[in-house]
Formats: C-alpha cells, sequence, structure tokens
C-alpha cells in the first residue's frame, strides 16, 4: 500500500511507518521538515513539504495524526489558536486537496482523544456515548472530528481513533513522569481519583493497523486499554514498576494556579472503554497496567 501521514514524526507516527516498511508498504510523510523525515521515521519513508509534490501518485489510505501537542504548555489564546489551526486548519487543507484529486485513498484514519467526551467523572465512556463536558479538548476534538468526517463525501471511509494516553518510554506523558518518579518525587494528582485511559505504544500500532484493513470500520474508536485506571492506581503502580514510593502528591489548588484551564487535563479524567474494537475482533496485547509497565519499562 501507498500510505501518506501528517504527524509521522510524532510518537506514533515513528511507531507506525518502522511497522508498515517492515511490512513493505510505500510511505509518504507530510511534513513541516521534510528532510527530517529519513532520520525520525526510517530511510526508506518518503518526507514531502507540499502535497502537490505526490501529483497524481495512486494513493491507497491517508492517516491524518498532526497536531501540536496539547499538554506542553498553558492554553494561552495564542496557543489555543495554534492547537486549533494545527488539527483543524491542517485536515481541511488536506480534505481541499484530496478533493481536487482525480483517485482518492480508500481510508482517512484521523486522530482524536478520549478528551472527546470531556471530563467524564465515574461514568463509563463507550463509543456511543454523547459529549459529558463541553471544554476546550472537547470542542476541539469535535471540531477536528467533523472536519475529518467530511472525506466521506468524497467517498472515502473515515475512521476515527480516539486516544487515550499512550504509554512509551520514548515520549508522551510516560516519559515525562520517569525522572521525578525515579527520584521518588511523584504522586498521585489531586485526589487521584480521576479515570486514566491508557494504552500500550504496540496496541496503539496494533489497532490502528487493524482498523485500516477492515473495510467496514468507520466512525469513532476509543484507542484504550479495556481495563482503565485510576491516577492514584496509576501512580502507584509507576513507583513499583521503578522500585521507588509515590508520596508527594501535586495538590488541585497548585496545578490550577500553575496551568489554569489546562489543569483540567490533569484533574479530569474519562473511564472510556473500546467497545468497538473489541466488539471488531481486535485483541489487545497489555490489558493490565503493571504488565504493560514491566514491558516498557524492562530497559530501565
Amino acid at each position: 500500500m501507498h500510505i501518506l501521514l501528517t504527524g509521522g514524526t510524532g510518537l506514533i507516527g515513528r511507531a507506525l511507518c518502522a511497522h508498515w516498511a517492515e511490512q513493505g508498504h510505500h510511505l509518504t510523510v507530510w511534513s513541516r521538515e521534510p528532510s527530517k523525515v529519513a532520520r525520525l521515521c526510517g530511510a526508506n519513508v518518503r518526507g514531502i513539504a507540499r502535497l502537490e509534490e505526490l501529483a497524481e501518485e495512486p494513493l491507497d489510505a491517508v492517516i491524518n495524526l498532526a497536531g501540536a501537542p496539547i499538554a506542553d504548555r498553558p492554553w494561552s489564546s495564542k496557543r489555543k489558536a495554534l492547537l486549533w489551526s494545527s488539527r483543524i486548519g491542517l485536515t481541511e487543507q488536506l480534505l481541499t486537496w484530496l478533493q481536487r484529486r482525480q483517485q482518492r485513498p480508500a481510508v482517512l484514519l484521523s486522530g482524536s482523544a478520549v478528551g472527546w467526551y470531556g471530563n467524564g467523572g465515574e461514568r463509563e465512556l463507550s463509543e456511543g456515548t454523547p459529549q459529558v463536558t463541553d471544554d476546550f479538548a472537547a470542542q476541539l476534538c469535535g471540531a477536528w472530528e467533523e472536519t475529518a468526517q467530511r472525506a466521506e463525501d468524497l467517498g472515502i471511509r473515515v475512521v476515527l481513533v480516539r486516544t487515550g494516553l499512550v504509554l512509551s518510554p520514548d515520549g508522551g506523558m510516560l516519559k515525562r513522569l520517569l525522572l521525578p518518579f525515579k527520584l521518588g518525587l511523584g504522586g498521585r494528582i489531586g485526589d487521584g481519583r480521576q479515570w486514566m485511559p491508557w494504552i500500550h505504544i504496540a496496541d496503539q500500532i496494533g489497532l490502528i493497523d487493524f482498523l485500516l484493513q477492515q473495510g467496514d470500520a468507520r466512525g469513532p474508536y476509543n484507542a484504550c486499554a479495556p481495563l482503565p485506571v485510576r491516577n492514584a492506581e496509576f501512580s502507584k503502580a509507576l513507583g513499583q514498576a521503578l522500585s521507588r514510593p509515590t508520596i508527594f502528591p501535586a495538590p488541585a489548588f497548585v496545578l490550577r494556579a500553575a496551568l489554569g484551564e489546562m489543569s483540567e487535563l490533569l484533574l479530569g479524567g474519562q473511564r472510556a472503554v473500546p467497545a468497538r474494537l473489541l466488539e471488531a475482533g481486535f485483541s489487545f496485547r497489555f490489558t493490565h497496567l503493571d504488565v504493560a509497565l514491566a514491558d516498557l519499562l524492562g530497559h530501565q
């Protein structure tokens, strides 16, 4: 297959490129810095700065994962505008280009997040659950999905992947937590009762590959392990995996003062379950957090 990726140099994109290159697929990454693509994604992965460079080359699938990191810094008006344009604006560019093409891919698999639901509290969230709250993250994910969904009007099957917290020692939340937890400075966030829908990077790559190959897969899928955990349980499990105590909580009032609106990403949560993936027959390799952490941190 010829697969076009946006966000190909990110954590998930790099792992996808490695997986699909090994399978012999032809990969193209649309990037602001195409000269870095081969180094980050693999020697045989092509980087392009403009979609027009593909001309009318046959294309089988588009994987749309691009987006500025949502939790890297507080949500000023300028930061919110960047988060919006890097997701919705880029997806609109992609759709405009696809509309002009004579040959179109069979499928667009577009990124989203469990943040689509908002802060779900204790409610179990499957793909059929409506949005619970209407905070900025929920609005962002909602607009991102609605934009991608317009590709259906072009005859393209659209799959929406609502990703949870991807666990990998190579990036994302787990990598940021490793140093403080190794130093014995880790602990729960707020009261620790908020739900954390996590997923091992291997399962994230596996389910994207699975959905790409399921000709009847379309619409939203929760990309998270079947057994979400509360933040206090996650913190304790990470401390145990690193043989360190977890006695330094991050008080909610401190986070709210330091991060403002963005603090709700940490203090809220989603008890999301991958109902549609399980119904479709996808088999998770890692369903229990302690086993996943042992696998990921075995070399630490």
